[in-house]
C-alpha cells in the first residue's frame, strides 16, 4: 500500500519525539548525478525532521569523490574525458566510487544522533536482510562494506549537519567494472593493503549470486517492499517548490567545477601513508618557517578531526617540537582510529 504524504517542509513541532516515520522519495527516475546528489542534500537541509527519509537513484556512468580528495589525483583524467565520465564531489567522505545504470544508490536521511555516526550495521542492515531474501550472502565487513565471499558489493559513507545525517551506499548490481577499473588511478599502496588484489578481484556484482535472474528497478523494488514491510510504502514527489531547491543546489555546488575538482592550492611539502582506516595525503605550504597552508586530504570517512588538526596547524613554526604542542590535546579518534600523535608527526616532518 502506498500513502501520498503532504507537504514535507514543515517545521518539527515541540516535544514531539515520536519514533520518525519512513517516507520514500520519489526522484521520478533522475539520472543526472548533479540532481540526484542535489535531492538528496535537499532533503537532509529543508525536509520536516519529523520524519526519516530513504532515498534511491541510479546514475549516469560517474565518479563520485569522496569529500576530502584530490580529484585529479584519483581519476584517470584522458579517459574520464574521452568517456564523457561525470566527475561529481559528494558531500561525504570515504573513497571515489563508479555509477552507472548497473549500479543501485540508497540514502537513508534522519536526525543525527552520536550512536549513529559511524554506525553502518544499523543503516545496512534492512538491505542486507533483503539481499539475503535474494540468495545473496551478504555481510558487513570491516567499517563500511557489505560484501559477499569476500568481495565488495557495496560500499557506505556517511554526512551529518550536527542536527541531521545521512547514510548512504552502493549497491553493485549488474555494473560495468572494467570501466570502473580504467577510470580511475589506483595507488600501489591500496592494492597491497588489500593483500595484493586488484580492484577488479575485490568488488563484484549481486547479480553473480542472486538466486533468480532480476533487474535493477525489481531490486530496488524488493529493497522498498522490505524496507516498508510494517508500515507499508508511504511515497512523496517532489513538488515544483522543492525542484526549484535542487537547481540551486546544483548550480551552487555540483555544478560547479570549484567544488568537483577544487582549486588545490600549491603545495612544497608533501607525503601519504596508508593506514587502516584509510589514506592520509598530507600538504603542507610553508613560507618563511611558518605553515601557512595545511590539507590532509584522502580516502577517510570523518574529516572533523582532519579539520581540527588542520586549524591548530594552520601558522605555526615549522617544527617538529612545535607541532608536537599544537597537536597536543586535540582528539582526531574518530576520523582516525589507532592514529598516534608520533605518525602524525612522521607525515608532517621531514
Amino acid at each position: 500500500m502506498e500513502k501520498d504524504p503532504q507537504s514535507l517542509t514543515s517545521s518539527r513541532r515541540a516535544g514531539d519525539e515520536a519514533t520518525p516515520e519512513l517516507v520514500y522519495v520519489d526522484n521520478e527516475n533522475i539520472t543526472d548525478p548533479r540532481a540526484n546528489l542535489a535531492i538528496e542534500e535537499y532533503v537532509l537541509r529543508y525536509f520536516d525532521p519529523r520524519y526519516t527519509y530513504v532515498l534511491f537513484y541510479v546514475n549516469e556512468p560517474s565518479l563520485i569523490i569522496g569529500r576530502n580528495q584530490d580529484t585529479v589525483d584519483v581519476i584517470n583524467l584522458p579517459y574520464v574525458l574521452d568517456r564523457r565520465i561525470h566527475v561529481i564531489r559528494r558531500l561525504s567522505g570515504g573513497g571515489t566510487v563508479y555509477h552507472d545504470a548497473g549500479n543501485l544508490n540508497f540514502s537513508f536521511i534522519t536526525d543525527y544522533r552520536p550512536d549513529r555516526l559511524n554506525n553502518f550495521r544499523f543503516f545496512t542492515e534492512p538491505v542486507v536482510r533483503v539481499l539475503q531474501s535474494m540468495g545473496v550472502a551478504a555481510q558487513l565487513q570491516g567499517r563500511n562494506d557489505l560484501v559477499v565471499n569476500g568481495r565488495k558489493i557495496s560500499g557506505n559513507a556517511q554526512f551529518a549537519t550536527g542536527r541531521r545525517m545521512f547514510s548512504h551506499g552502493t549497491l553493485l548490481f549488474n555494473s560495468d567494472l572494467e570501466e570502473f577499473v580504467h577510470a580511475l588511478r589506483i595507488k600501489h599502496d591500496k592494492i597491497q593493503s588489500k593483500g595484493h588484489q586488484s580492484v577488479r578481484d575485490r568488488v563484484a556484482n549481486i547479480a553473480e549470486y542472486a538466486e533468480r535472474e532480476v533487474d535493477v528497478p525489481t531490486l530496488r523494488e524488493k529493497l522498498l517492499e522490505g524496507i516498508f514491510a510494517e508500515t507499508g510504502i508511504r511515497r512523496y514527489r517532489l513538488s515544483a517548490q522543492d525542484w526549484s531547491g535542487v537547481r540551486e543546489i546544483v548550480e551552487q555546488r555540483y555544478g560547479r567545477a570549484e567544488w568537483n575538482f577544487g582549486a588545490q592550492p600549491r603545495f612544497n611539502q608533501q607525503r601519504a601513508k596508508r593506514f587502516a582506516f584509510g589514506e592520509i595525503d598530507a600538504r603542507l605550504e610553508v613560507r618563511k618557517g611558518h605553515i601557512e597552508q595545511v590539507r590532509l586530504l584522502g580516502d577517510y570517512l570523518d574529516a572533523e578531526g582532519a579539520r581540527r588538526i588542520e586549524r591548530a596547524l594552520h601558522g605555526v613554526v615549522y617544527d617538529p617540537e612545535v607541532l608536537q604542542k599544537a597537536l597536543r590535546g586535540l582528539d582526531w579518534r574518530t576520523s582516525f582510529p589507532g592514529l598516534f600523535a608520533n605518525d602524525l608527526l612522521g607525515l608532517l616532518t621531514p
